[in-house]
C-alpha cells in the first residue's frame, strides 16, 4: 500500500471513556455517597462532573459543578453546601457536545411541574432531529449535549406527572441511554431495551443506590450490589421503595456493549453477571490458543492488559511477569506533536524494567491498537532493552469502525486497522508478530451468547441506524451556522441599500 504512517506525528489516542452516573434515595448524607460513588467511577469520564441534591424542607434543588476531576471539584465545604437525602451525580467525558463546563452533567429543569434532573451514559443517534423539532415548537436549550433532549421532552406541557411522562419522552429517543433522573419526590434509573450501557442497584441501610458499576458500592460501608437494570427497565425508588416498570417491549437481540469487558469497566465490577477481570482473564486464554508463540516472558501493558496477560500465560504456560512500570500521576494523553515530547510522552507513562526483559522473547499484552504510534514505541523500547524478540498479543479485534452510542474513538481514518494489512502493521510496529483476538473468542470470554451484544465497532453492525455524518460537536455547528444566519439576516439589508 501507499499510505505513509501519518499517525506518526501523533501520540496514540486510546478510546474515550464514555460517563458514570451514580444516584442514591433516603441517605441523610446523600451528597457525600454520591462522591464516593463518583470516585469510584472516575475512569469513566474524566473531563466534569456534578452533584444535584434534593430535600423535604426545599423545593430548589442544590447542585455544584465543575471541569477536571472529582477530588479538584468537591471537598468537605463543597459536600456541605449539598445537604439533602436524595441526589443524582455524574462523571462525563463528551461524546456529544463540546467539554464545557455548560455541559456538565447532572442538567436540571424547571418546569410547570416542579424540577426535574437528570444525568446520562451513552448517545442518542436522533437527538439532533428531535432538538430541531422542539426548538421549532420554541423550546429554548442551555446547553449542546444530547441529553437535555430528554428534559424538554419530559416537561412539555401535553405529558402528564410521573412514569407516564418519562416513558412518553423515552419512545421518542433513539440510541443508547442508562440515566438516572431525579425529581421533587423520587430518583428514577433508566436502562434503554437494548441495554447498550450498564446500570445497577445497591442498598446501604435503607436507601437505596443506582451506579453504572457495581465497584462504586464496595467503597461505601455497608453497601451491597442488589442486581442489574434490565435492558429496557425503568426503577422507580420513593418514599415506599423501589418499583420496576418495563413498558418497552423486550428485544431477542441485545446489544451490551463487549467494550466494557475489554476495556472500559474497572476490572472489580460485575456487569451482566460476569466479574470483568474474569472475563478479561478468559479473553487472555482464548488469545493463547488462538495465537500461540514460543516465549520466555508475558508482560501487560498496564493496567487494562492485566488480566488478559494473566489468562494468556495460565493457558500458554508461559511465565507471567511485570516488565512495565506506569506512572499513575500523568494524565490519558499526551498532545504535544514535537518529537521530543512524543518520546516523553510514551516513556513517563510506562517505564520498563530492563533486567526483566533483556535476552528474553517476550509476548506484550494490551487491550487494543488504536492509532499504533504507542505500541510502536513499546516494542522499539523493549529491543533498545534488550528483548530478544517481542510477540504483540491483542485481547480484542481491530478497531475499524466508529462508535455512535456513547464511546468517541478516533476517526476511522486514524485507525490503523483500517489503513494497512496485518502484514503491514507488523512491519510497522516493529514486532516479531501481531495477533488479535477474534469476534468469536470474545464472545466466549463472556460465557454469553453473541446476541447479547453491539460489536459494531468491529463488525459494523450497527443495532440502531445512524448516521455516519454526525458527530459529538452537531449541536455546536448548528448553533454557529445560527449565529451566521442572524447576523445576515440583520447585515444584508443596511449593504443591498449601500449603506455602512
Amino acid at each position: 500500500m501507499n499510505h505513509s504512517f501519518a499517525a506518526d506525528a501523533v501520540l496514540q489516542h486510546r478510546p474515550k471513556d464514555e460517563c458514570g452516573v451514580f444516584a442514591v434515595f433516603g441517605h441523610p448524607n446523600a451528597a457525600e455517597i454520591t462522591f464516593f460513588g463518583l470516585y469510584a467511577l472516575q475512569h469513566r469520564g474524566q473531563e466534569s462532573a456534578g452533584i444535584v441534591v434534593a430535600n423535604d424542607h426545599e423545593r430548589n434543588f442544590k447542585s455544584h459543578h465543575g471541569m477536571g476531576l472529582v477530588s479538584q471539584i468537591f471537598n468537605e465545604h463543597q459536600l456541605a453546601k449539598l445537604p439533602g437525602t436524595r441526589a443524582i451525580g455524574h462523571v462525563r467525558y463528551s461524546t456529544t457536545g463540546s467539554s464545557t463546563l455548560e455541559n456538565a452533567q447532572p442538567i436540571v429543569a424547571d418546569c410547570s411541574r416542579g424540577q426535574i434532573a437528570v444525568g446520562h451514559n451513552g448517545n442518542l443517534v436522533n437527538a439532533h432531529v428531535l432538538r430541531a423539532e422542539l426548538e421549532e415548537q420554541g423550546s429554548i436549550f442551555k446547553t449542546t449535549v444530547d441529553s437535555e433532549v430528554i428534559l424538554h421532552l419530559m416537561a412539555k406541557p401535553s405529558n402528564s406527572l410521573g412514569d407516564s411522562s418519562l416513558v412518553q419522552a423515552l419512545c421518542k429517543v433513539k440510541g443508547a441511554f442508562s440515566l438516572v433522573l431525579l425529581s421533587e419526590r423520587e430518583v428514577i434509573g433508566v436502562r434503554d431495551s437494548l441495554g447498550f450501557r450498564p446500570l445497577c442497584i445497591g442498598k446501604v441501610g435503607d436507601a437505596w443506590l443506582l451506579s453504572s458499576e457495581s465497584c462504586a458500592f464496595d467503597i461505601i460501608p455497608g453497601a451491597r450490589f442488589v442486581r442489574d437494570v434490565e435492558p429496557g427497565e425503568i426503577v422507580v425508588i420513593d418514599d415506599k421503595g423501589l418499583r420496576s416498570i418495563k413498558p418497552f417491549v423486550s428485544k431477542e437481540k441485545l446489544g451490551f456493549c463487549i467494550f466494557e469487558y475489554v476495556y472500559f469497566a474497572r476490572p472489580d465490577s460485575t456487569l451482566e453477571g460476569m466479574n470483568v477481570s474474569a472475563v478479561r482473564t478468559n479473553m487472555g486464554r482464548e488469545l493463547a490458543r488462538l495465537h500461540p508463540v514460543e516465549a520466555d516472558l508475558v508482560i501487560p501493558v498496564p493496567d487494562s492488559g492485566n488480566y488478559a496477560a494473566l489468562g494468556y500465560s495460565e493457558e500458554s504456560g508461559i511465565p507471567y511477569d511485570h516488565a512495565f512500570v506506569r506512572n499513575h500521576y500523568v494524565g490519558r494523553t499526551f498532545l504535544n506533536p514535537s518529537q521530543l515530547a512524543r518520546e516523553f510522552g510514551v516513556k513517563v507513562k510506562l517505564n520498563i524494567i530492563k533486567e526483566r526483559v533483556a535476552g528474553k522473547r517476550v509476548v506484550v499484552v494490551d487491550d487494543s491498537i488504536v492509532r499504533g504510534t504507542t505500541a510502536r514505541a513499546r516494542v522499539m523500547n523493549l529491543r533498545n532493552a534488550g528483548a530478544k524478540e517481542v510477540h504483540i498479543r491483542i485481547s480484542c479485534p481491530p478497531h475499524k469502525h466508529p462508535c455512535h452510542y456513547g464511546i468517541d474513538f478516533p476517526d476511522p481514518k486514524d485507525l490503523i486497522a483500517n489503513l494497512y494489512s496485518h502484514e503491514e502493521i507488523t512491519k510497522y510496529l516493529q514486532a516479531d508478530s501481531l495477533g488479535y483476538l477474534d469476534e468469536a473468542g470474545m464472545v466466549r470470554a463472556t460465557k454469553k451468547p453473541e446476541n447479547s451484544f453491539c460489536m459494531a465497532c468491529f463488525n459494523e453492525k450497527y443495532p440502531v441506524a445512524v448516521n455516519p455524518e454526525l458527530d459529538k460537536l452537531v449541536f455546536e455547528r448548528r448553533r454557529d451556522r445560527a449565529d451566521s444566519l442572524v447576523f445576515a439576516e440583520e447585515a444584508s439589508p443596511r449593504l443591498f441599500n449601500g449603506k455602512i
